[in-house]
């Protein structure tokens, strides 16, 4: 029975010394073959007879042999050698077309339906294997940690926090404008900040949300607020909402262009200036190296490469 404590102090090095010094039947050709001095070898040679409790490797005549120990050793040895380079090969490997992998992203309903058909659509053609999981924006804090548990591969949202551990790239930009009716007031008379400001607005986030979107966080840092009338948090049903009233949303004029000539729907400059929305795709450095992430984000920005494309 091999002694456990022996057998405690085996690593990697000295499986490969091993394989290498039986193959080669020389310790000098070992050594030059791994790099190594020879006094080197020859002191892990050593480890690896009292290890084993055989001498492994024998003269015979002018050159030396492997016992029959030595000889059962070299297989597996080769064996373990390969199975290590494949597991260091795989971290850094994905094959879409091969693997079983399932993406987990966070969406905001805002950015959903202008990037996720087309990025479906992608991964469906070269990852089919691949599901996907789309799960509903919440909050920051619990994005972030959702990101750092690895509960979610890929946060697609408009705000970057550059904290520790987190890496983004921005995917595009747009332009912040006012959706409204047709009909309403503004589309002939146009508007004055405080008209603006007056008016009611429909705010695409929970009333219960203890933060203020973008929007709100805007108008707070210059000293203003606007008429909150309506809080909903389905951003796709907002565009409906206008058409049947004289409410007005405030938000990127890519979402908007879509609904503007099927619901009679007019965009107008916002009196208020605001800065350009970006949008990003944020990970975590958990998986900044990843192979199925570096390829899911890849994806992710190509399928937003028609959103790069200038407003007309």
């Amino acid at each position: 029975m091999i002694n456990q404590s022996l057998f405690d102090k085996l690593d990697f090095h000295l499986i490969k010394v091993l394989h290498t010094v039986l193959t080669e039947r020389s310790v000098s050709r070992a050594a030059e073959r791994l790099g190594m001095h020879q006094p080197a070898v020859s002191a892990a040679l050593r480890r690896l007879r009292e290890i084993a409790g055989d001498p492994l490797l024998v003269r015979s005549g002018a050159g030396m042999v492997p016992t029959d120990a030595g000889l059962r050793m070299i297989d597996p040895s080769a064996d373990i050698l390969r199975a290590a380079q494949a597991l260091f090969a795989d971290a850094r490997r994905f094959d879409p077309a091969q693997e079983r992998h399932t993406f987990r992203l966070i969406a905001s309903d805002y950015l959903g339906p202008q990037l996720l058909p087309e990025l479906v659509a992608r991964i469906k053609a070269l990852a089919p294997h691949c599901p996907i999981e789309v799960h509903p924006l919440v909050d920051r804090e619990t994005s972030y940690r959702q990101l750092a548990q690895g509960e979610i591969d890929v946060l697609l949202i408009n705000w970057f926090d550059p904290v520790d551990k987190l890496h983004g790239t921005s995917l595009f930009d747009d332009e912040v404008v006012c959706l409204v009716a047709k009909d309403h007031p503004a589309v002939k008379q146009g508007w004055t900040v405080e008209s603006w400001l007056a008016a009611e607005h429909v705010v695409s986030q929970p009333a219960a949300s203890p933060q203020l979107g973008a929007v709100d966080s805007h108008l707070e840092r210059l000293g203003l607020v606007r008429n909150r009338w309506i809080h909903c948090p389905y951003f796709g049903l907002l565009p409906q909402m206008v058409a049947k009233t004289h409410l007005v949303v405030t938000a990127g004029r890519r979402c908007f262009e879509r609904f503007v000539d099927p619901l009679s729907l007019a965009i107008l400059p916002c009196p208020v200036p605001f800065p350009r929305i970006n949008f990003y795709q944020v990970w975590h450095d958990r998986v900044h190296e990843s192979a199925a992430n570096c390829w899911l984000r890849q994806q992710i920005y190509e399928a937003a490469a028609p959103l790069r494309t200038p407003l007309s």
